[in-house]
């Protein structure tokens, strides 16, 4: 038996790319999912489909740079399930561009949302998890949070930002809490949608055209991490496409 069935999961930034792929493969493997996203009818959308193939979905509105929608969207989870078995915390953007553009909205909005949408997302769940006694946290990073690149130093930042709160968070945790950090590499998602500089956008596009991966890759590197037994925990997978440097 899958060690998913039954477990109640939160995924933030549901509404397309890693978020939706990972929702779809949870529920189909039996996990009951709550999506949490700022996309309305995308989520309402998401959560239809996966009812119409026999799973189990919840969502609500959420703004994880909003401490409080996170708070509602873990409640949400245990009110209608009961309990929390892990958060995936995926909400990310990256408007990335060279520093000398000082596109400083831009690298406010990374921090809000790359950084601060994780710990946000950490205070929520991390006392119901103390309180059930078992738990397990995914967040994803990137590659970008393993090397630094031109034009990605905000993202980059946010990214090792992430691996290094995880994996002080691991250690806090002690033996009945999980933690994961999954870094993907070049996804073929919505992700050039924020980058607003047309030079890295247009070099950015050819990279997604020539090699990128499709969301289920990263989706099957979060499912493998939560359905280990209770007394393994996965502390990090990177997955990139093979073509990438």
């Amino acid at each position: 038996m899958s060690g998913i069935k039954d477990k109640v999961i939160v995924v933030t930034g549901a509404s397309s790319g890693i978020g939706q792929a990972t929702a779809i493969l949870l529920a189909e493997r039996g996990a009951k999912v709550v999506l949490g996203a700022r996309g309305t009818e995308r989520l309402e959308a998401l959560a239809a489909r996966i009812g119409d193939a026999g799973g189990e979905a919840a969502y609500a509105r959420t703004d994880v740079r909003q401490r409080d929608d996170l708070s509602d969207l873990v409640k949400l989870a245990c009110e209608r399930y009961g309990k929390l078995d892990v958060l995936v915390n995926n909400a990310g953007v990256g408007p990335i561009s060279p520093l000398d553009d000082l596109r400083v909205d831009e690298w406010e909005e990374m921090i809000d949302v790359n950084v601060k949408g994780v710990l946000y997302g950490i205070a929520a769940a991390l006392p119901v998890f103390r309180k059930q006694g078992f738990g397990q946290f995914v967040n994803i990073a990137s590659t970008a949070g393993l090397k630094t690149f031109p034009d990605m130093s905000v993202y980059s930042g946010t990214k090792f930002a992430v691996r290094a709160i995880s994996e002080g968070l691991r250690q806090e945790a002690g033996d009945k809490l999980r933690v994961t950090i999954v870094s993907p590499g070049f996804v073929r998602t919505e992700f050039l949608g924020t980058v607003t500089n047309q030079q890295v956008k247009a070099k950015l596009t050819e990279s997604m055209d020539k090699f990128a991966m499709s969301p289920d890759a990263i989706a099957r590197a979060i499912a493998f991490a939560i359905e280990q037994p209770a007394d393994v925990d996965v502390g990090e997978i990177v997955v990139r496409p093979t073509a990438q440097a």
